[in-house]
């Protein structure tokens, strides 16, 4: 329990216990001083529920507050998530298709290498 809901609990329990002792100290009938004990406990108990519904709705506003926000950073790392997904697609898509084309130079410069062999052999077969 937080400091002043403590307080709030003693002053109330010091005003019952005041209260009660005044009623019984004052000259008045025993009708009349059960009715006002009856009245007094009523009293502190409505208060006592109006203080609890007030704690509940407040608890109850906090937690879906929380709810609320911890749903929005959910989706916002989701988000971010997708974001970073498809920024990682593109630099793969972009880098597969560098290797392609640094694959397709390789083998056209091979089959150059190749055909000037081959050119080369070709022409020492004539020549002799």
């Amino acid at each position: 329990m937080k400091d002043s809901a403590k307080i709030i609990v003693a002053l109330l329990a010091g005003a019952a216990a005041g209260a009660a002792v005044a009623l019984l100290l004052a000259p008045s009938s025993g009708s009349e001083l059960r009715d006002d004990i009856a009245d007094y406990v009523n009293d502190i108990t409505g208060s006592i529920r109006n203080k609890a519904e007030s704690a509940a709705n407040n608890l109850r506003e906090y937690g879906n507050s929380t709810l609320d926000r911890s749903k929005s950073k959910f989706r916002s790392t989701v988000n971010d998530l997708a974001n970073l997904k498809e920024d990682v697609a593109d630099k793969v898509r972009s880098r597969s298709n560098n290797v392609v084309e640094a694959g397709k130079e390789a083998i056209g410069h091979a089959k150059s290498r190749v055909k000037g062999a081959a050119d080369d052999l070709n022409d020492s077969i004539q020549g002799a």
